[in-house]
This record gives C-alpha cells, structure tokens and sequence, in this order.
C-alpha cells in the first residue's frame, strides 16, 4: 500500500521553503555552470547516464551540484533512479519509498509506481517506513534540482532508493535487477554523496603530511605546479593517511606539513581518480581498499559502490571503447582547514558518460 506524499521536510531549514526565492536560487547556481574544455565538458551532456552529486543544505552544497544538474539530457529521460545513503536507520540492504510523490517548493514528483512494484517482486528490497523516508536528507536534497531541471514536464517519475550496507551477494543481485533498467535510454541515475567529512566532530582526521598536489585537478583545484612533490612516496597512492591525534595551535604549518586542506583535497582526489573508469578490471576492489586505507568518509560510498558493481555486471566484457567514463567537473571544500579544532565537508560533481 502507498502511504500518500512525502513532505519536504527539510525545506525551510536546508533550503528555502519559497517556490520564486529557491528558483532564483537554483537558477543562479546553473547560471554558473561554464564548459570546461580541457574536460570536454559542455553541458548538457548528451551521452550522460549518471550523476554523482552532494547533498548538503543548499548554501553549502547547492554550487556544486549544479554542474552535476547543469549535465543531465533532460529532454530525452523520463525517469530518474535516485540512490541515497540512509543516515538515520540501520540498513542491511536496499530500500523502496512506499509513497505515491515527493513534494518540493517547486511541485511534486511522482513516484514511478509500476517501477517499483516490479522491484518489490524481485525480493531484493525492503520498504522504508515514511517516518525515515521523511527523515532521510540524502534523497530529499536532490528532490528540488530533479524538479527545477525537468521544469513543466509532466512525464517525468522517480525511483528513489535507500542504500543501507548491501552484502557482495545481494549487490550481485542488485546489479541484476537494475541492469535491464540501465539499458533503456529514458532512465537516468542520479547518485547522491557528500565526500571527506574531516573532523573531531565526524570522528575524521585522516592526514598526509607530505601531500602533493592532486595529478588530475578537478575545477576549481588549479593545476600541480612544475616543481615535484615535497615527499615522493606520498604519490604513489599507497601510503595510510597519519592519524591527527591532536593539533596544539592553530596552525598545522607548526606540525611540519601541509595544510589540512589540502591533505584532504589530495585524498578526495585519489577516490575521483579510482572511479574514473568504473568499468575497468579491479576497479571496484580498488576502490573498497582505497576506503578500507583512508577510512574517507564519504557518506555516499555504498549508493557508488552500487553504481560500480552495475557498471561492471554490464559492461565486463566488450571493447574499452565502449565502456563509461566519469568525468569530475566541481570539487568544493565547505571551508580550509588549518587546525585540528577545524571541520569541513567535500562536495563533488561527477558526469558519467556512456560512449556511443
């Protein structure tokens, strides 16, 4: 049974509650959104079939999101499959709204009913309570752009889907499932993730103190400069983050390294880097043992590692050619930390493409 229209309970607190004021928002963010050449970015993205995204409240995530948004071939899709980690009930799967339509400032989205019933008969997925579902930011957050972006289109559905801590085998049989939907060119995915929450606060304070600049710079990260890195080991990808234990000052330049923020920045970037060819051989592996190294915490690791497992059940075979590519097009740190006492979260706005 449905249980009616879930409330935009967050709007008013995350982001605006006001219909002209969140589209003057919106609006501004995307207007923001420039090609990137050097990236072959020029959006919209027609060949696009995914999104990484944050989810933050909208002044600190919003900007960045929009070039993920900014990326979506909206004319051509019909339906969005969005995927949410579950950051207030324990999950050990997977999970389906039981509501009819998510309500936005903007209007609401229906929910693809046909869709998710034919998953609830794969017995692949629970449902989510509408006490959690309303709960949950990390789906809501992305409620507004679908909205925004797909103004005036009526047929437009969603399927939103609650990503808790899927074991290998019920990952194996959600790539199985999702795949046949992954094939129809009206489906798009939308993967909703926050990165690097660095922190006493979030029990995060992972630290390289030699860290180099990034070797693929994702804008607005200028590139490395010519001169080499001030510890050659710490390029290799290999090295365990140095636990902050405590800072005495307020400045880490006291402890003999970088600053924080770029410690951060770096290791945000070798996570990019490990997914840019999700379809690769061992890039999933490589990406679970970079997580398990770095103890990143990216709330959104479980919906991408989803997207990894589909990706490579589809696309394990076949030419290179053919396989998709991520392409990292905004990297944001919601402040520059310098001091142990300091927080800050990651935001990213990643673009993958399907070559045709």
């Amino acid at each position: 049974m449905t249980s009616g229209i879930r409330e935009a309970s967050h709007a008013g607190s995350w982001y605006t509650s006001s219909r002209s004021q969140l589209t003057e928002q919106l609006d501004e963010y995307l207007s923001n959104v420039q090609p990137i050449p050097a990236l072959d970015f020029n959006p919209p993205v027609q060949n696009a079939k995914a999104i990484i995204a944050p989810h933050a409240g909208y002044s600190y995530s919003g900007p960045t999101a929009a070039w993920a948004y900014a990326s979506i071939p909206t004319e051509k899709i019909k339906r969005v499959f969005l995927l949410g980690p579950s950051h207030h009930v324990y999950l050990d799967g997977v999970a389906l709204s039981t509501c009819e339509a998510y309500e936005t400032p903007l209007g609401d989205i229906p929910l693809d009913l046909e869709t998710i019933t034919e998953l609830e008969s794969t017995g692949v997925f629970s449902q989510m309570r509408k006490s959690a579902d309303e709960d949950e930011h990390s789906l809501e957050m992305h409620l507004p752009y679908i909205r925004h972006v797909f103004e005036g289109r009526t047929d437009l559905a969603l399927v939103p889907i609650l990503v808790g801590h899927p074991s290998p085998a019920k990952l194996s049989q959600l790539s199985e499932v999702l795949s046949r939907y992954w094939q129809d060119d009206e489906t798009f995915f939308v993967i909703s993730s926050d990165f690097c929450h660095w922190g006493t606060r979030f029990s995060c304070t992972p630290y390289y103190p030699n860290a180099p600049s990034p070797p693929n710079p994702v804008p607005p990260v200028p590139p490395a400069s010519a001169s080499p890195p001030s510890s050659a080991s710490a390029t290799n990808g290999n090295v365990p983050p140095v636990l902050i234990k405590k800072y005495g000052s307020s400045s880490n330049t006291d402890n003999g390294g970088v600053p924080i923020w770029k410690s951060i920045q770096y290791m945000d970037h070798e996570g990019m880097d490990l997914l840019r060819r999700p379809a690769e051989t061992g890039a999933l592996e490589r990406w679970e043992a970079y997580l398990a190294r770095t103890k990143n915490t990216i709330c959104g690791r479980n919906p991408i590692t989803v997207l990894l497992h589909l990706i490579q059940h589809i696309y394990s075979e076949g030419p290179e050619e053919k396989k998709p590519v991520f392409s990292f097009v905004r990297y944001e740190q919601s402040s520059q930390c310098v001091s142990g006492r300091d927080s800050s979260v990651s935001y990213v706005s990643g673009v993958l493409r399907v070559p045709q």
